[in-house]
């Protein structure tokens, strides 16, 4: 290791080219070059952004209408012109958003049956304090942030006002999915929070209160694998597949009614020799392996479709169909 250690001189000489540039320092930006002398991409494995819109872009429309209706329901209850509108939505891990709540917040787990698993709805202490000031006649412009717990009234208040917004999310929902959203525990801590694991990712939605100088927060976090079961549907792209498909089929079909195929009916069959045949005259009988009310295979281009017995109507042959085939194949073999 001795032989290693540089000495005073070397590193003096070492500044020194630097200094004077001839030391290059991007040898460990080149190492990162593949063999082709392409730049290799930087991929951060933690960052769920671009799978989050591309599987969950309907979502931006379920919250956009939830944010209207919440408006519309602020607006109406306070009788003031509290604007409430999308501010972000990410994928991040349940312990990173906790952790970037404040505490004490309002938590309110609910359910999204008939999804399995619980979301939740978390209000800022400002929006709380806010809201509870605007309730009971105040205008909330003078709300300043206390550092303190809620007491049982205000927990009480805004546990019924968190109901009241459930509601407006499942009208949003209408649209996807039909919802019923149900309100279950509530808190004030984070520790007391329980809906996944804290590594396991959630939708993190946060929407933005304000009425003119005041502005607070809240968030609508869901489950990425509560979601799982409806994800064909949040996503624009199965859902035009999905139309597409629907007017090919509707199409398909109205060519299917319109198309011509040959219908026949084998009456029996009967086993003779050539020249058995051949001395055939008129008046002969010719002897079939089934009688007049024996079921008879009804063929579709030569596929058997139906089952019927032969008949006459009118004065012309025809075949009743008694019975419709499930399984073609095995009445062939």
């Amino acid at each position: 290791m001795a032989d290693q250690v540089l000495s005073q001189e070397e590193v003096d000489a070492l500044l020194s080219s630097m200094k004077a540039g001839d030391v290059d320092l991007t040898a460990d930006e080149q190492e990162q070059e593949d063999v082709s002398g392409e730049q290799l991409p930087v991929y951060d494995l933690t960052s769920q952004n671009i799978m989050m819109r591309e599987q969950f872009d309907v979502l931006d429309e379920v919250f956009d209408r939830f944010s209207n209706a919440f408006r519309n329901s602020l607006g109406t209850s306070f009788r003031a012109p509290i604007e409430a509108s999308l501010a972000s939505t990410e994928m991040v891990k349940f312990g990173d958003f906790l952790e970037g709540l404040p505490n004490p917040s309002s938590f309110h787990t609910f359910r999204m049956e008939p999804l399995v698993g619980s979301a939740l709805l978390a209000f800022e202490p400002n929006l709380v304090f806010f809201l509870i000031d605007c309730m009971f006649g105040g205008s909330g412009k003078s709300m300043v942030y206390q550092e303190r717990d809620f007491t049982l009234i205000e927990q009480r208040v805004m546990r019924k006002f968190a109901d009241e917004t459930l509601r407006d999310l499942e009208r949003a929902w209408d649209f996807v999915e039909s919802l019923r959203l149900s309100l279950g525990k509530s808190e004030t801590k984070q520790q007391f929070v329980r809906l996944v694991a804290p590594s396991d990712l959630v939708i993190a939605v946060a929407f933005s209160v304000s009425l003119e100088e005041f502005s607070g927060n809240l968030w609508v976090c869901i489950p990425y694998l509560m979601l799982d079961p409806i994800k064909e549907k949040l996503s624009y792209r199965n859902l035009r597949e999905a139309e597409l498909e629907n007017a090919w089929n509707l199409q398909l079909q109205k060519l299917l009614r319109d198309t011509e195929v040959t219908l026949s009916v084998e009456l029996g069959k009967s086993l003779w020799r050539v020249g058995d045949v051949l001395n055939l005259k008129a008046g002969d009988v010719i002897r079939l392996d089934t009688g007049p009310h024996v079921s008879l295979p009804i063929m579709v281009e030569k596929i058997p479709k139906l089952q019927g017995v032969p008949g006459v109507v009118a004065g012309n042959r025809a075949v009743q169909i008694t019975e419709l085939l499930d399984h073609p194949a095995e009445t062939e073999q």
